[in-house]
């Protein structure tokens, strides 16, 4: 579930769940949510979990088992 930050001047998304494939990194995702965003590519996003920015890297499998919430689900927020 992607959540915008309260300060951020970043646009509003259009779509707050998504079910993403386990292999997807967290760079790929960065990249789904610019895009449903439609943020110009000179500006910035930072994707945070649980106040933490994870690395590009990190598989979304390994980032849900580390940080889901007790209802299951794993909860993003984005701010630019």
């Amino acid at each position: 579930i992607s959540e915008k930050a309260e300060k951020s001047e970043i646009p509003d998304i259009d779509k707050k769940k998504y079910l993403v494939p386990a292999d997807l990194t967290m760079g790929q995702f960065v990249y789904v949510i610019r895009k449903r965003i439609k943020l110009a590519p000179d500006a910035a996003i930072f994707i945070f979990v649980n106040d933490t920015l994870p690395p590009a890297s990190a598989l979304m499998s390994q980032i849900y088992k580390e940080h889901k919430d007790q209802d299951g689900f794993l909860y993003v927020t984005y701010s630019g």
